[in-house]
């Protein structure tokens, strides 16, 4: 085995090492609705129609992401919903993206440094860059959050992509092979990018970061080295150019229209504006992280209202401009740093620009941390014609980085081995965070078991009110608070619901106070909650005071109205809009079916049954239809015994 290949096992076994206490621990956050609430990626054999509906189970998007969807259902079936085997599996997909990171980047150093120009110094640089994206701090969530595998799984096809694109563009320029490199850059762009894309929508970015390593690294050359090669430049034109007038002429229109912006506290204009306080942020998280930058919960950001509201808004933009400059500077002097940053530019283009996601996320620069790397090492790494002491220094500063990183890595993963403990670090690192705050106080909760004598018991309140009195904060603490007393017969306090109706009156609702009423709602039609019915309704009528509620909380205020107070009249309505708002929504549809048969109206309902049979994609409703088609065929007086939806 060569030396290189002995240090890359060395490498890998350290990232292992250091992950290893972390691979015991629990869900968090996005894990509850992906996996564990999600009974589409738990199938009870591993038949195609179980997999079509596993691969189709995902809340995250709307494009399901199937591929990651179906590893999940692997997981499950291979060894239940345990934690446990799904982080293993995410530490492998870790590795193996290692791999292809070394690969990669010993490819791109082979390109920029000619044979006639090879130096020492290229032999470490991949080893160097590969360990330390490996052991990255801002990389643990990729690996210990388990539905982040979308994230990581998407990326090793962009990566393997990437590394093909690359072989066959040198070999383009090495020896004239005609059309068959060409084809061979098209198949790595088309086929990863697709496949890709079936586990996270960034694998989009793959013609993108192609067109960054062909700009700065073969310069578009053909053969000769001195012409332009034009079917390059048409191969980018078709399959990045056009894909993305098309994407952005269906995409621009609909962000334009208010209410893709209803549910969050920021618009288009202010959204850009943070961004560049958060991509700034972004270089230090990676580069000199620290255990309050890398919370994981960043919800407590400020949203800048203007270039200097806050200050740091137009220092960042100085900064990132600042940054772009001295990529331009580095084109010719050293490639492989211009197209480090550059490759982390472009990996932000997607998630820090236009689209209305959340703000912050570590997970989102599980490749531009590659980018970041590469030319800090590749900035820092001294030639061998550098004076001793400029070389020490260098190496210097490369040792203490990456001990620093491996350090925090190997804090953090046992954190993460443990929820409470996960939970308590979490909180300690961002104590303005209303998230970190109310997940210390659900996890109190959960200690508890239900009995108000536990000393979790008392320590729950603290957070929960912590993180209710926050004004960024949902009705999440509230809901929990509520949830808590309910559950244990203790009382209920005027001032949660009082909070929870001003909050709701404030501001649209999110997905996290939707959640929120849906879980107390579930709890009250169970007979698990106790919970004054004025007040729930109160509560949902403050949701419902916006113009063009959703689906959502459409349905959820059916189901509570139908069953906790029996107001068919009003579930029924409820439901009709929720499906009018989201007919292609199976869920809503099959409960307003059941409403409809309880309410003996089995006209209507074989109508609606009928649009149920054309959602059912693959036969992955096949249970559904066949259950609902049964009470259609029966008897009146039975139907109306089965009336709950």
């Amino acid at each position: 085995m060569p030396k290189s290949w002995s240090w890359l096992v060395a490498v890998l076994l350290l990232a292992t090492f250091l992950y290893c206490p972390g691979l015991p621990g629990g869900w968090l956050f996005d894990d509850y609705p992906n996996i564990v609430d999600n009974h589409g990626v738990q199938p009870e054999s591993g038949d195609i129609r179980s997999l079509i509906g596993a691969a189709l189970s995902s809340p995250a998007s709307d494009f399901k992401r199937p591929l990651a969807s179906l590893s999940f259902a692997a997981n499950y079936l291979t060894s239940g919903l345990a934690p446990f085997g799904m982080k293993l599996t995410n530490l492998v997909i870790h590795l193996l993206n290692g791999v292809l990171v070394y690969l990669l980047t010993r490819a791109l150093v082979a390109c920029v440094h000619s044979t006639s120009t090879a130096r020492k110094e290229d032999d470490w640089l991949p080893l160097l860059v590969t360990t330390g994206w490996l052991v990255l701090p801002i990389n643990l969530t990729s690996v210990l959050y388990v539905v982040q595998r979308m994230e990581s799984m998407a990326n090793l096809f962009v990566l393997a992509g990437l590394l093909g694109y690359v072989y066959a563009r040198r070999r383009m320029q090495q020896a004239p092979d005609g059309w068959r490199g060409l084809a061979a850059c098209a198949a790595s762009l088309v086929v990863f990018t697709g496949v890709g894309a079936l586990a996270k929508e960034t694998a989009v970015m793959l013609p993108l970061y192609a067109l960054l390593v062909e700009w700065l690294v073969f310069g578009f050359r053909s053969h000769s080295n001195h012409a332009r090669d034009k079917r390059v430049v048409m191969l980018f034109l078709l399959v990045l150019a056009l894909p993305m007038v098309i994407g952005m002429a269906w995409l621009v229109p609909r962000l334009l229209r208010p209410e893709a912006w209803a549910t969050r506290e920021f618009t288009m204009g202010t959204r850009l504006l943070t961004e560049m306080r958060v991509v700034m942020d972004y270089v230090g998280w990676t580069l000199f992280p620290t255990p309050g930058a890398l919370s994981f919960y960043h919800d407590d950001v400020v949203v800048s209202s203007g270039l200097f509201s806050p200050w740091t808004t137009a220092a960042s933009l100085a900064g990132l401009m600042a940054l772009a400059a001295f990529a331009l500077w580095m084109c010719r002097k050293n490639p492989l740093v211009a197209l480090g940053v550059a490759l982390f530019f472009g990996c932000q283009l997607l998630t820090a620009t236009i689209l209305p996601l959340e703000l912050v996320y570590e997970h989102r620069n599980y490749f531009a941390s590659w980018g970041l790397l590469l030319a800090l090492v590749a900035w820092l790494l001294p030639p061998s014609s550098q004076p001793a002491a400029v070389r020490s220094l260098a190496i210097a500063v490369l040792a203490f980085l990456m001990l620093w990183w491996a350090g925090l890595t190997a804090v953090t993963a046992y954190a993460w081995g443990e929820p409470l403990r996960l939970s308590q670090e979490l909180a300690a690192r961002a104590p303005r965070s209303p998230r970190a705050q109310y997940e210390l106080g659900r996890t109190y909760i959960i200690y508890a078991h239900n009995d108000p004598s536990s000393p979790y018991a008392r320590l729950a309140y603290a957070p929960l009110e912590r993180a209710a009195a926050l004004p960024q904060s949902s009705i999440l603490p509230q809901q929990a608070l509520i949830f808590m007393n309910s559950r244990m017969g203790l009382p209920l306090k005027d001032s949660w619901w009082d909070s929870m109706d001003d909050k709701l009156r404030a501001a649209r609702p999110g997905v996290q106070d939707e959640s929120s009423l849906a879980a107390l709602a579930q709890c009250a039609e169970h007979d698990e909650c106790t919970l004054p019915e004025a007040r729930m309704q109160g509560a949902f009528e403050a949701a419902m005071s916006h113009p063009d509620p959703s689906p959502r909380l459409l349905s959820t205020y059916a189901s509570y109205a139908w069953n906790v107070m029996e107001d068919r009249h009003l579930g029924l309505a409820l439901q009709e809009r929720a499906v009018t708002r989201a007919p292609a929504e199976p869920a809503y549809l099959i409960s307003l079916i059941r409403m409809l048969i309880a309410q003996h109206d089995m006209a209507q309902a074989q109508t609606r049954w009928e649009q149920l049979r054309q959602l059912n994609l693959g036969g992955h409703l096949d249970h559904d239809i066949e259950s609902l088609q049964h009470q259609l065929d029966m008897p009146a007086a039975a139907a109306s015994s089965q009336d709950s939806p």
